[in-house]
């Protein structure tokens, strides 16, 4: 072997010497004094707003739930791209930025089990790899075991690294892509409720309605000669069918068309907005579709009656302005110019201008509405779904039997004639 190649071999030993133990170093267990305290996440939080995506993926590196920023909201893949809980997901973003490493655990693949930060290839896997999108140094973390005996804390394991940690907060995060979702559907109260008519299986039609907003309860359209409601309030519960209606999970109405077999709901309100709901059951699970728009004549009178109003807080205003002028023994030229002062309302301005305005912003909100929910299978939770489908005979009292009719006590009654002497 000559010179050159004595010294060019010895440099090659060098530099893989090198490299071997800087992947060794890379990969060995830190001390413990080393990592306490320190952030789980180094500048995360400072680069929160970057996130774009985040994605979820368990054993054999199945992905379970994937995130996806969508201009300025976020969509849950898994979910044929439905809007996301971004609430929830900001949540999660700011215990992983806010985590601190408590202690240095395990470097010993073979233990990983024990703590549930065994990487995520595995088959038998136990642990979630959370991936985070958009920052400039990529984000990684297998997510294992909630110690919950020890103290608190969250067993994890940066991917690529032998060292497991215990992390500060609950940083468990729910693999079911439902739990993502945006869970509230529509929200409108029972007060704005001016009728909801029920169709049943078989045709039938159950109408509740209040003449009034103020009203106190929903009246029962066509209670039959000789029957009695269960209570005057009765029929409430049927008008907050739509109160703050939350989905337990949804699917494409494509992937999930209405039944034959459904129960249909229409709630009209007095400001003349219409849900139409579309609702059934499949394989245990209460499904729904709505449908909203806006009842042209109801819409008017809404308008009308909201002018009137407008038109009766102006009069008010104006008299108490001129009764303080003439109070102060003002004179004519006083008075003018105190009512003069009262600023007028636009429906008083130009009510045809307001009216039109009105009806198209009603019109533009509900349109918006259905754009939100058309398109979809919302699952309901069971006290919902069974809003869309009582009928009368649930809301009436029941009918006295034959022979309940003909006892007191538990006693025949007795005869409402003396009996025939034989």
């Amino acid at each position: 072997m000559n010179t050159k190649t004595f010294y060019a071999l010895a440099a090659a030993a060098v530099v893989a010497l090198g490299a071997a133990v800087w992947i060794n170093s890379a990969n060995a267990p830190v001390s413990e004094e080393s990592a306490k305290d320190k952030p789980l996440a180094p500048g995360l939080r400072d680069e929160l707003n970057q996130v774009d995506a985040l994605s979820l993926s368990g054993a054999a590196g199945k992905t379970y739930v994937s995130l996806k920023r969508n201009g300025d909201g976020w969509q849950v893949g898994e979910k044929s791209n439905y809007p996301a809980d971004v609430a929830k997901l900001r949540e999660y973003l700011y215990k992983l930025a806010d985590a601190k490493v408590l202690d240095a655990k395990t470097a010993n693949p073979k233990r990983y089990a024990e703590l549930g930060v065994e990487d995520t290839g595995a088959a038998d896997a136990k642990s979630i790899l959370v991936t985070l999108g958009g920052l400039k140094q990529p984000f990684k973390l297998i997510v294992g075991l909630y110690n919950g005996q020890g103290g608190g804390g969250t067993f994890v394991r940066r991917d690529g690294e032998a060292q497991s940690l215990l992390a500060s907060g609950n940083l468990l995060v729910e693999k079911d892509a439902a739990a993502w979702i945006r869970h509230d559907v529509i929200d409108v109260d029972s007060a704005k409720i001016k009728e909801v008519r029920l169709t049943g299986l078989d045709g039938k039609t159950l109408s509740i309605y209040k003449d009034q907003a103020s009203d106190d309860n929903f009246k029962v359209a066509d209670v039959p000669k000789g029957r009695e409601l269960v209570s005057d309030f009765v029929a409430n519960g049927l008008g907050s069918g739509l109160s703050n209606l939350r989905a337990d999970d949804v699917a494409a109405a494509k992937d999930a068309a209405a039944s034959e077999q459904s129960y249909k709901a229409r709630y009209l309100g007095f400001d003349g907005l219409v849900v139409d709901v579309i609702a059934w059951e499949k394989e245990g699970k209460s499904r729904a579709q709505f449908a909203v728009s806006t009842d042209a004549a109801q819409l008017d009178a809404a308008v009308s009656s909201a002018q009137a109003k407008d038109k009766a807080a102006y009069d008010t205003a104006v008299a108490a302005a001129k009764l303080k002028v003439v109070e102060a023994k003002g004179d004519d030229a006083a008075i003018a110019k105190a009512e003069s002062e009262v600023a007028k309302p636009a429906s008083f301005a130009d009510p045809a201008k307001d009216r039109s305005e009105r009806i198209a912003a009603a019109n533009k909100a509900a349109e918006e509405l259905n754009k939100r929910l058309q398109g979809w299978t919302y699952t309901v939770p069971q006290y919902a779904y069974s809003n869309f489908h009582k009928n009368l005979d649930e809301l009436l009292k029941p009918l006295e039997t034959k022979s309940a009719a003909g006892t007191k006590g538990g006693k025949p009654a007795p005869p409402l004639l003396p009996a025939k002497q034989p």
